[in-house]
C-alpha cells in the first residue's frame, strides 16, 4: 500500500481548469494521503531539478480540457502518470457545467464535488496498489 498520492491539477484558463484546481485543493485539505503539484513550477523547471521529487509518489493528472496538458507536461519530462482524470469528459455525464474561469458559482461548485469524488476514488485505488 502506498503512503501518498500526488495530484497534478490543470493550470489552464478555462472554467474546467478552475474546477480542477479547486477540486484538487479541497481533496488535498480533506485527505492526508494527498499532496499537490504546482504545474507552473513543473513546466518552468527546464533543468529537471524537481524530477526526482515528482517520481516519489504516484501522480493523478487532472486535465480541464481535451488538450491534456498536465499529462503532456509530465510525460515530456519523463514522469509517469498513474491515473488521469479528464474533467471535461466526466462532467459530460452530468447536467452541470462551469462557465467562468475565474469564479465558481453554485453550478461550478457542484462540478467541484463531482470531480473531488472521482479523485477520491482514484486516490483510494492507487493507495491499495
Amino acid at each position: 500500500m502506498g503512503e501518498k498520492v500526488a495530484l497534478a491539477p490543470c493550470n489552464g484558463m478555462s472554467a474546467n481548469g478552475l474546477v480542477s484546481r479547486v477540486a484538487v485543493g479541497d481533496c488535498k485539505k480533506e485527505n492526508e494521503n494527498a499532496i499537490s503539484i504546482c504545474m507552473g513550477s513543473t513546466s518552468a523547471d527546464i533543468e529537471g531539478n524537481n524530477n526526482e521529487m515528482l517520481k516519489k509518489f504516484p501522480i493523478i493528472a487532472v486535465n480541464g480540457c481535451p488538450n491534456g496538458c498536465v499529462n503532456k507536461i509530465l510525460e515530456n519530462k519523463g514522469i509517469y502518470v498513474a491515473e488521469t482524470v479528464a474533467v471535461n469528459e466526466i462532467l459530460e455525464d452530468f447536467e452541470v457545467s462551469a462557465k467562468d474561469p475565474f469564479r465558481l458559482d453554485g453550478e461550478a461548485e457542484e462540478c467541484v464535488k463531482i470531480i473531488k469524488e472521482e479523485l477520491i476514488k482514484s486516490i483510494e485505488k492507487l493507495l491499495l496498489e
